[in-house]
């Protein structure tokens, strides 16, 4: 036979043996031939008894010496050499009940380490099936649509409402609405002008514009991104067995102990005893317990590992790279806060904008919507509404004609309206004005928020060995500091594109063990080349998910902390079960080697090792430290009362500020009545909010974050929030007996409004961060 031929009847054994059905169908063979076995011996066919175990024996033989071919293959012997030569000591010798015995260990091992790597493959399908197969080419014939493959540099394109840009290229179109969160993970829509660059792979979020190619298929950015992720998939390092780098120690010993017995003593039984109480069933059944164990506890807190090697690396993790839009922020823009021209109020603004937009795809119409339904705001139904790309919608409501969105440069702007375009600049924020019968009422400010859970699940982080925390980010680098500052990152890199994103896990990967976290097509590139790979896979690209180690299922990034924590316990058991019964099986080991031991006692001696040690390894099934303590039912349920209360009192927030607001422009009865109009809101709303939170909420949490004392600086902004409201008060009452507000109160006044809007919000944050987000 060549060598050739030995070498392609080898890859067709191993590549039999690799079947998934394998496991399972030698676990059934060897347990059946063992119980028919036991029953032959009961009823004293002792030779029939033989003869069963004999079978079962040989049954896990073959598949035994194809694993251990693989494994030699790639450059390591494994746990399954000490199988292998034991179950053909017991047959040498003659001890089928022995071999039986294990042959049903290794069986139980492979299987449970079957069921643990069942890992996605990362060859991006989700990535292909974004990209378009066909472009509309426009010629002096007409537009015709073509195979993406045969458009040229040059190529005039036309890109539809809601189509994928095909190939990388010049806009010839005035101007096109772009969401590019593909690319750069951005949440907010871009608008480019002519003669502006336009890559692949974004989403036209406006009208149909014309494009010039500038690039071939393969040539353009999307492409690159699927080459990208490719690479850094096949770069990945496979992970090495925890049973097999213990075996590597404990394999040579073995086979030293054994041959020393035989030696010495010249009883070839004594080595194969020696063999079969050395099969390492702690690493081949323990290890494997506690992994899957692992991954099914994480799998109900709706953490998806894919296999049990990313559980142990995860354990092992000491950096994390975070994506910014969608992991640390909720991923889409929330209304920041609502500005109102003089003589209009800000739920006015809020409203008419809502109604407006109820009929607009926008992601900032939808925000606007939503967040008007949350503070249960009565929308009324708009006609003749039109929109137009990058400019906003324009309709009708209650007889009045609005628009929102820019500002036309026609419109004459206030002087109230340079202060929102500073505030915006400050915030990061985006503004969507309202304009009424053709005059400035307004303008909402809309910002990504960061998720609540992010400063506690950070935090948590750090406390299970995470050592440095990273951000990278395809956004600009204001609002990314911005982030990074609140949240106490040790560094952020900002404006990055996937290959950015790729280089900069490389190498972090050459420092520590290294997980990232991302939930865009453009993070998946990073999250192949990172050691684990983390998405967030609730609301985040299917891309991003097929090119993940581990997907969290449920839209909360706090579910890593509790991913980490459960895989170091994991470990720490799977480490702990396999030492643990190596030391029981090395006693066992000299025993059978002084000939206190025959095989068959042996390998019983040896199930009960294992079912010590498995009975360790389930450890890994019980709730361990968490990143977050248990709600009792009314705790979670008052949490969710309060935190929908916030939504609701957020017009009273945007009352305070602009009250103050009022107050430096002037002092008349206009900035009155809204500091009576804030006082009223103040009295019926808040206030009887913060009294129900330290009456109700705080003592319902006390048990659980652990007593009265973890909630008293929060008590204490409740003492302070209702000092600044009695001063207000106190101003309302000289105002009235002097019959306006005088000069020497205004300084005063508006600093209790501003300092009470500060508090108002610090406070609001402090319990939606450390309170709200306990609650699933």
């Amino acid at each position: 036979m060549t060598h050739r031929t030995f070498t392609a009847q080898l890859r067709r054994l191993t590549s039999a043996i690799g079947s998934p059905r394998l496991e399972p169908v030698l676990l059934a063979v060897t347990a059946a031939a063992l119980t028919a076995g036991g029953i032959a011996w009961l009823t004293g066919a002792g030779d029939l008894a033989d003869l069963f175990w004999g079978l079962g024996t040989l049954s896990a033989v073959v598949p035994a010496v194809a694993w251990v071919l693989v494994a030699l293959r790639h450059g390591h012997a494994g746990v399954d050499l000490i199988a292998v030569l034991a179950l053909g000591g017991t047959l040498a010798v003659h001890e089928y009940l022995a071999g039986a015995l294990i042959a049903l260990m290794l069986a139980t091992g492979r299987t449970l380490e079957a069921a643990a790597q069942r890992r996605a493959s990362h060859d991006l399908r989700a990535l292909l099936e974004h990209a378009p197969r066909s472009a509309r080419r426009r010629t002096d014939a007409g537009v015709a649509s073509v195979p993406l493959a045969e458009v040229a540099v040059g190529d005039l394109l036309i890109v539809g409402p809601g189509e994928v840009v095909p190939v990388d290229g010049r806009l010839e179109s005035d101007a096109a609405v772009l969401d590019e969160s593909v690319l750069t993970g951005e949440a907010l829509q871009v608008e480019r002008a002519r003669d502006e660059t336009v890559r692949s792979g974004v989403v036209n979020a406006g009208g149909a514009f014309e494009l010039r190619a500038t690039a071939t298929e393969q040539d353009s950015t999307y492409a690159g991104i699927v080459r990208l992720a490719r690479q850094a998939g096949a770069e990945s390092a496979p992970v090495v067995r925890l049973a097999d780098r213990y075996a590597a120690w404990f394999l040579p010993l073995s086979l030293a102990v054994a041959g020393l017995a035989w030696l010495i003593s010249g009883s070839a039984v004594r080595a194969v005893a020696v063999l079969v109480v050395a099969t390492p069933c702690p690493l081949l059944l323990a290890a494997p317990v506690a992994i899957v164990s692992g991954l099914s506890r994480a799998s109900r807190l709706g953490v998806v590992i894919r296999d049990g090697g990313a559980l142990e690396n995860l354990g092992r993790a000491r950096t994390l790279l975070l994506d910014k839009t969608g992991t640390l922020t909720r991923g889409r823009p929330r209304v920041l806060d609502v500005i109102a021209a003089p003589d209009v109020k800000a739920a006015e603004v809020l409203r008419l904008a809502a109604s407006l937009d109820q009929y607009s795809p926008h992601v900032l119409a939808h925000a606007i919507v939503d967040t008007a339904r949350e503070r249960g705001l009565a929308l009324s139904v708009p006609t003749d509404v039109t929109e137009e790309p990058g400019r906003g919608a324009t309709g009708s409501v209650e007889g009045h004609q609005v628009s929102v969105g820019r500002m036309g440069a026609a419109t004459a702007r206030p002087g109230w309206a340079n202060a929102v375009d500073n505030r915006a600049l400050l915030d990061g924020a985006a503004v969507a004005w309202l304009t009424v019968d053709g005059q400035p009422a307004g303008a909402v400010l809309l910002r990504d928020p960061l998720r609540h859970d992010a400063p506690r699940t950070l935090r948590h982080l750090r406390a299970a060995g995470i050592e440095r925390l990273l951000m990278l980010t395809g956004d600009r680098a204001a609002p990314a500091h911005e982030v990074a500052a609140v949240l106490g990152l040790d560094d952020v890199r900002a404006e990055l594109g996937p290959a950015d994103k790729v280089a900069a896990v490389r190498a972090e990967r050459e420092r520590a063990v290294t997980v990232m976290v991302g939930d865009g097509v453009n993070d998946a590139p990073a999250l192949a080349a990172a050691d684990i790979g983390v998405a967030m896979g609730a609301r985040g690209s299917t891309a991003s998910s097929e090119a993940a180690d581990i997907v969290l299922t449920t839209d909360r990034v706090d579910r890593l902390a509790d991913a980490v924590t459960i895989a170091q316990r994991a470990r720490h058991i799977a480490v702990q079960s396999a030492l643990g019964g190596m030391l029981m099986s090395l006693a066992a080991m000299a025993a059978a080697a002084a000939g206190l031991l025959p095989p068959a006692a042996g390998a019983l001696l040896q199930e009960g090792i294992d079912a010590a040690v498995i009975l360790n390894a389930l450890r890994a099934l019980r709730v361990g430290r968490a990143a977050h303590p248990a709600l009792t039912p009314a705790a979670e349920a008052l949490i969710h009362r309060f935190a929908a209360e916030h939504d609701e009192l957020q017009d009273v927030l945007e009352s305070v500020r602009d009250a103050a607001d009022r107050l430096s422009d002037s002092s008349g009865p206009t900035a009155l009545t809204a500091v009576e109009e804030t006082h009223r809101l103040l009295t019926d709303r808040l206030l009887p909010h913060e009294y129900a939170e330290e009456h109700e909420l705080y003592p319902a949490l006390a048990p659980t974050l652990g007593g009265p004392e973890a909630t008293a600086t929060m008590s204490r902004a409740h003492t302070e929030i209702e000092r600044l409201s009695r001063r207000i008060a106190t101003h309302l009452q000289l105002a009235h007996a002097d019959g306006g507000l005088s000069a020497e109160q205004l300084d005063d006044l508006r600093s209790c409004l501003y300092g009470l809007n500060t508090v108002l919000r610090l406070h609001f944050t402090q319990e939606e961060e450390n309170y709200f987000s306990l609650a699933p």
